[in-house]
């Protein structure tokens, strides 16, 4: 009689539990969002175009120290790593707010 007592007040106590993170988790979702999210936010922006084109302009270097071209591949190639990146910020963009 007493395990059945006190497997009941285990379960309730779980449940209480269950019900204040629950609570908690909702309650944390209405509230605004801080500077840290924003930072956070800003970092990946900037990090999601700064690489591209850091990839694209390195890219283009060689291409024009390897080939010869009247034109020139390392622009080409840093304005084909900055749109990459703009779309790749707006994908991590478009995710992080549907995701809040």
């Amino acid at each position: 009689m007493k395990k059945v007592k006190k497997n009941k007040t285990i379960k309730r106590d779980i449940s209480q539990e269950l019900e204040k993170k629950v609570d908690r988790k909702i309650e944390a979702r209405k509230k605004p969002s801080n500077i840290w999210v924003g930072l956070r936010m800003f970092g990946m922006v900037g990090w999601s175009v700064a690489i591209p084109a850091l990839i694209g302009v390195g890219l283009g270097i060689w291409i024009d120290r390897n080939f010869e071209s009247p034109y020139s591949w390392t622009l080409m190639m840093l304005f084909v790593g900055v749109i990459a990146g703009c779309f790749n910020a707006w994908y991590w963009i478009d995710k992080e707010s549907k995701d809040e």
